[in-house]
């Protein structure tokens, strides 16, 4: 998958759909492929965390910098991957895997009650005093049957996600 809008081949495009599990159809993976040179400004193959932040909408993200994280240096078909968890096709398991990524920022396979901190801060920004935050994930945690020293796994947000009820619904518009 080079580095121009025209050198998608066919073969590119169907490659990229297996990859991410025929999320995306194959007009939408030509679409994706244009925005995703529009943000490879140098035309390297991949995006850089720089080039991520010229997109408003993610730059504006209070999660943007945790996204980062799993963005940079993404080439095309691993951007499709990560755009996959957005689609309205993706599975409500699809999209709590992604948001478990997000929380588990260092990658271990677990979320801490400092993860969902850091994560509550970003969102809150100043609405909350660290204090506040760490008392309403407290009592949430208690509520669920966690305390400040278990450990999340991803079957517990699969567990705790899945069967809230919660519609995630976030898309990412492919045109």
């Amino acid at each position: 998958m080079g580095q121009a809008p025209s050198m998608l081949t066919q073969y590119d495009i169907e490659e990229v759909q297996e990859h991410c599990n025929n999320l995306f159809s194959q007009q939408e993976i030509v679409s994706l492929y244009q925005r995703f040179c529009q943000l490879d400004r140098n035309a390297k193959g991949f995006i850089s965390a720089d080039e991520f932040l010229s997109v408003p909408e993610f730059s504006m993200n209070p999660l943007s910098q945790r996204l980062l994280k799993m963005v940079d240096g993404l080439n095309f078909k691993d951007f499709v991957a990560f755009l996959s968890a957005f689609s309205a096709k993706a599975t409500i398991q699809h999209k709590i895997e992604f948001i478990f990524r997000v929380y588990d920022s260092d990658s271990n396979g677990k979320v801490s009650f400092n993860d969902i901190l850091e994560v509550l801060r970003d969102l809150s920004g100043s609405f909350l005093s660290d204090k506040q935050r760490e008392q309403v994930l407290s009592q949430v945690l208690a509520e669920t049957g966690y305390t400040e020293e278990s450990y999340l796994m991803l079957d517990d947000f699969i567990k705790v996600l899945g069967s809230s009820g919660l519609k995630i619904e976030v898309e990412v518009p492919v045109d």
